[in-house]
């Protein structure tokens, strides 16, 4: 009696089973905002921030540079938030777009509320995914919707100077790939390559195709909700007074249909 409850607790799920990449991801996001709080002075994180946020003005000075030399000759502020153009001049710096912060953006946020929240999402939503594809894959799934994110932000915001800071791309992301396979029937006894237990809570079957997630009604209603959640709170919080930031919910966008679209690609399941 004792040895099969042994064996029973052994292949049961651990309570806090989080995947050490998400931990990772975690944690250096945490520890990031903690040196910024804590650590460096006011003009110090002012230098992080202006060298590793994303700033869609940078990336259209270099490849519109005429536009954006008339936009400071006129002393035009752009983007609608009354950005003047001394302060264009401050960001735009010497006119290097710093490639690298298509990237780096997603890992510096703006308060602990902000870095909170996302990470909790990636831990809800990145946590199945990670599992599913494995640490090295979702890594790589991670710099995608990321670089997917801010994309689609730049398209609507080329010529704004605001700093664009968050993982918000990526945890939107991974819940369009959670999308694709978390209302399916679960399969726990299967297992990845790079899994040591034949225990898990998340779903190995077969994925949804794209197609029908657009016909799934549950799938469907998820995405609407969210669609419709992301679009009111990105246009309301600041005027509402939730944040003092403007939400940069067109990178959510990108990030999510990366995640949803992209899916197959990183899936390690073969149905």
């Amino acid at each position: 009696m004792l040895k099969m409850n042994s064996d029973f607790r052994r292949h049961q799920p651990p309570a806090f089973n989080v995947p050490w990449i998400i931990l990772t991801l975690v944690g250096v996001m945490l520890g990031i905002h903690a040196i910024r709080d804590f650590i460096l002075s006011d003009q110090e994180d002012l230098w992080l921030l202006i060298h590793a946020a994303f700033i869609p003005a940078r990336l259209t000075y270099v490849l519109h540079p005429a536009t954006m030399m008339d936009m400071l000759a006129s002393g035009v502020g752009v983007g609608g938030d009354g950005v003047d153009a001394d302060m264009m001049r401050y960001f735009l710096g010497n006119g290097s777009w710093k490639p690298w912060t298509v990237l780096t953006y997603a890992f510096i946020h703006g308060d602990w509320m902000h870095v909170g929240v996302n990470s909790l999402w990636l831990v809800a939503f990145g946590s199945p995914v990670a599992r599913r594809f494995g640490p090295l894959r979702f890594l790589i799934f991670f710099c995608v919707t990321a670089l997917a994110g801010i994309a689609l932000h730049y398209i609507v915001h080329a010529y704004d100077v605001a700093p664009v800071i968050g993982a918000s791309a990526s945890v939107s992301g991974a819940m369009g790939a959670a999308l694709r396979f978390v209302f399916q029937p679960a399969l726990p006894d299967y297992v990845l390559p790079f899994e040591s237990s034949t225990s898990s809570l998340v779903h190995r079957g077969k994925a949804l195709g794209l197609k029908a997630v657009f016909t799934d009604r549950r799938t469907l209603t998820f995405m609407l909700l969210w669609f419709g959640i992301n679009f009111i709170f990105g246009i309301a919080a600041a005027p509402l007074g939730i944040t003092n930031a403007s939400i940069a919910w067109e990178a959510h966008m990108g990030g999510f249909i990366a995640g949803l679209t992209l899916f197959s690609i990183f899936d390690p399941v073969r149905n």
